[in-house]
């Protein structure tokens, strides 16, 4: 009987579990491109410099180490992957035997008579034989979680340098920006001076002077404008360090000095170097050993256990040899009906395992779009930035051509402000264009992952072991 119920639990799991799918992130993906589409020539091996080395600035430098030692961010990060190390071990734990140590006490107590003690100790142990691999699934797939965490930490600490780069950019940004509202400012309170002094010598309007004065109280609003929006740059990069915001960190520096683009790799090299692509791929293959796994939940289950103990009515029977006691049992179950739950558990598992699969495949065209969009923005902005100088330095001197024209009686008060308002339009684009390049610059770093080092106090993966 035993053994026709071995046969018939043997053949419905067989059949429940013979089409669990397999997930290769391989067989996924589009056709690899061999090149960057944005890149004519190509490009060869990634270059493994120190980006943020690269553009030239120690204090950024100095903040990214700051930034990886306080950013809350980074200390989520850790505490995830602190957790997915331990929940690896947890999973590990299932191929192991498990051995107990008990001992108890016990008083009976008769309607008559006197009562009596009992004591024992005993020492168990259990051990589930991996038949089918189902557990070693299981441990594997914790295995991989961890990996996936790891690579979610070095993907936090690359985020966060790239946050405090660019926050660092968009403050550069504002202070030159509030530096040359305050400028036109000063322009134009010269202006109105000087069309107070031409009226004064009856060689202006009054209009022209109500004119130079609404275009000096324009200036003073422009400039607490951006008066406000340094502040709020300001607070945003202390943010990211940790540091209370506020609005004191220093505003010294200017922008890098963009080099010519270096090697950048290729669209394979991001399946290997982006820490999101490598966690995505980790997750998947941990998916489907999970449906994999659920799926052999509905084969039999060979389990060993035994004890030993000893006992008695005194204490010191718990340590006599002659009333030990062991025992061995092996058992052997398999699930004939629990209503559906296991069934249901393996479907949910292989949708799950679907759900990763897309996650995969959108995670790499998303790393590939973030790559290509900014390899094409560099030489865009390049030229961006040359045509915005070039526009500047014209306007420049056309404004400083009509404050002597204006002097002399030749030009108008409004030939005058449509200069000022030319030159500080054309500036403001330029610094604007000039942030826009070196920022493009460290999205380019993040899309390809590129390497940074920092101070070994500031490095999670130090902490880790990793």
């Amino acid at each position: 009987m035993q053994k026709s119920l071995l046969i018939v639990a043997t053949a419905l799991t067989v059949a429940s579990c013979a089409n669990i799918p397999a997930f290769q992130p391989d067989t996924l993906l589009p056709p690899t491109p061999e090149a960057w589409s944005a890149i004519a020539d190509g490009a060869g091996e990634i270059e493994t410099q120190d980006w943020i080395q690269s553009l030239g600035a120690p204090q950024l430098a100095a903040l990214v180490d700051e930034a990886l030692i306080a950013n809350p961010g980074m200390a989520q990060s850790l505490a995830r992957y602190d957790a997915a190390r331990a929940g690896a071990r947890i999973a590990g734990a299932g191929r192991l035997p498990t051995l107990n140590l008990g001992s108890e006490v016990s008083r009976t107590e008769p309607y008559r008579g006197a009562g009596s003690d009992s004591f024992s100790l005993g020492l168990s142990s259990s051990w589930e034989v991996d038949l089918w691999g189902r557990v070693r699934n299981g441990a594997d797939a914790g295995s991989l979680d961890a990996e996936a965490a790891a690579d979610d930490l070095r993907g936090a600490r690359l985020s966060v340098a790239g946050f405090v780069a660019k926050g660092w950019l968009a403050l550069i940004e504002a202070r030159q920006q509030g530096e040359l509202a305050a400028r036109d400012v000063q322009r134009s309170q010269n202006a109105l001076d000087l069309t107070d002094r031409r009226f004064t010598r009856g060689l202006a309007r009054s209009s022209d002077v109500r004119t130079a004065r609404s275009a000096l109280a324009s200036s003073q609003a422009a400039l607490a404008s951006r008066q406000r929006a340094e502040a709020v740059a300001a607070r945003s990069l202390e943010t990211l360090l940790g540091r209370y915001p506020s609005g004191q960190i220093s505003r010294d520096g200017d922008f890098p000095q963009i080099d010519t683009l270096a090697s950048v790799g290729s669209p394979a090299d991001l399946l290997s170097r982006r820490p999101d692509v490598r966690a995505a791929e980790r997750r998947l293959v941990a998916a489907g050993l999970r449906a994999d796994a659920a799926g052999k939940a509905l084969f039999p289950r060979l389990s060993l256990s035994g004890s030993t103990g000893s006992g008695g009515v005194d204490v010191a029977d718990m340590f006599d040899l002659d009333t030990l006691v062991s025992n061995l049992t092996a058992s052997i179950a398999a699930p004939i009906f629990a209503g559906g739950s296991l069934r249901a558990q393996r479907d949910q598992a292989e949708a799950n395992a679907r759900l990763q699969a897309a996650a995969y495949v959108s995670t790499v065209l998303n790393a590939w779009q973030e790559a290509e969009n900014a390899i094409y923005a560099d030489a865009i902005l390049a030229r961006r930035v040359d045509s915005l100088q070039r526009a500047f330095n014209e306007a420049a001197e056309a404004e400083s051509l009509v404050i002597r024209q204006y002097a002399s009686g030749v030009a108008t008060i409004f030939d005058l402000l449509n200069a000022q308002s030319r030159r500080i339009s054309a500036e403001s684009q330029y610094v604007s264009a000039r942030r826009d390049r070196a920022t493009n610059r460290v999205d380019l770093y993040l899309a390809i992952a590129g390497d940074f080092s920092a101070a070994p106090s500031a490095d999670p993966a130090a902490q880790t072991g990793e």
